[in-house]
């Protein structure tokens, strides 16, 4: 592939970096401490076209491609993870499967407000008792008519307290397995549908998700997305572009960790010089470096293959599991090099060694993305 970037993706790289630094970045530590949902940033989203960012104009999106995505991604999620997975779910598991798999109804009358960020939008897989294992899901849709009735509940769903539409998977035939899953497209305002309080988490606290339930809520067949039975399909597909999302979450909080760990090791002195004079944090510096590069190159090589459209589950995989856990190791040894001041409040460096974690576990486990991996290498 080509590593050179084009003007229009050098102008998306700039514009989010220039948000993420004038605005998101100084309101971070305030969204962290406060668990407070950043209404206002994701408005300035919406308006930026990050809430919708390869859908095409004609449906309110940006009309970037995939890597265009990414750079923004990580550039948001370097200065707030929590405002970076909101605008990664809105992207990859809400507008992509319906612009993808939507009907005309959809995509004019829902994709529209959703690229362009006059709604928000939460993706509805997993449930209390069936994570990874989303054929084993308990919520059931039931046809009456032209209309569906669903009953059931998901939990930690992000974007789920402030969301206007949800893609909900819903058992339709229980006899067919995971072909008997059907995905729906929901307004939150419809009956039945009901939220509890947000989540306690340990990071990603201005990320609000929390359990949804479904109550009889009834809808029209015109929000059912994609074919009776192609849940599954929808759901997959959506998860191989999420993970491109949430590895690029994972690049930005470690690049940030190492950026505030290489300017604090030559500030800080220890025994008469600065902490980067000595070896052992040189080597810390010089694996940290390494690592993030190595994982922006993993999440661009899948970005192009979605561009040209070829089937990018693998590569997906191999970039979010490299990139989360790769996040966790970094953050890990930037706290060491800011020593007992990495574990204080009064630096980021402990909010993006929490922030971390996650992303070895929503939109698909590290031990799930080796699952996709070895069924990959050993199919051909």
């Amino acid at each position: 592939m080509d590593f050179e970037l084009t003007e229009e993706q050098r102008l998306i790289q700039q514009t989010a970096k220039d948000f993420a630094e004038k605005q998101v970045a100084p309101a971070a530590r305030i969204h962290d401490r406060e668990g407070q949902w950043p209404g206002d940033l994701v408005a300035q989203m919406g308006a930026l076209g990050f809430m919708g960012m390869s859908i095409p104009e004609q449906w309110g999106g940006a009309g970037s491609d995939a890597l265009g995505y990414a750079l923004a991604m990580e550039e948001v999620s370097a200065a707030c993870a929590s405002v970076g997975v909101i605008m990664s779910v809105n992207n990859s598991l809400v507008c992509d499967p319906i612009h993808k798999f939507g009907n005309e109804f959809q995509r004019k009358e829902i994709l529209t407000q959703l690229a362009s960020g006059k709604a928000l939008g939460c993706f509805g897989l997993t449930e209390p008792s069936s994570g990874s294992d989303a054929s084993s899901m308990d919520t059931v849709a039931t046809q009456d008519g032209d209309h569906w009735n669903i009953t059931g509940s998901k939990n930690w769903i992000t974007n789920g307290p402030h969301a206007d539409f949800i893609v909900v998977m819903a058992v339709t035939d229980r006899s067919k397995g995971s072909k008997g899953v059907t995905t729906f497209l929901v307004p939150t305002g419809t009956p039945g549908f009901s939220c509890q309080e947000p989540d306690e988490k340990m990071g990603i606290h201005g990320a609000h998700s929390c359990t949804v339930f479904f109550e009889n809520c009834r809808v029209h067949d015109r929000y059912r997305l994609g074919d009776l039975g192609g849940g599954f399909r929808v759901a997959m597909t959506a998860l191989d572009g999420g993970r491109i999302g949430i590895g690029c979450q994972a690049l930005g909080i470690a690049r940030a960790a190492y950026e505030k760990a290489l300017a604090y090791s030559q500030e800080r002195k220890a025994f008469g010089v600065p902490l980067s004079q000595k070896q052992a944090i040189q080597f810390k510096l010089a694996d940290m470096a390494t690592e993030i590069e190595a994982a922006r190159l993993l999440l661009w090589q899948a970005c192009s293959m979605k561009n040209r459209g070829v089937r990018h589950t693998q590569e997906s995989a191999v970039a979010k599991l490299f990139a989360s856990e790769m996040a966790t190791r970094v953050t890990h040894q930037a706290m060491q090099v800011f020593g007992g001041y990495g574990y204080s409040k009064e630096y980021d460096m402990e909010r993006h060694y929490r922030d971390a974690r996650i992303t070895e576990i929503y939109e698909g486990t590290s031990e799930i993305m080796r699952i996709v991996i070895a069924k990959s290498e050993l199919a051909q």
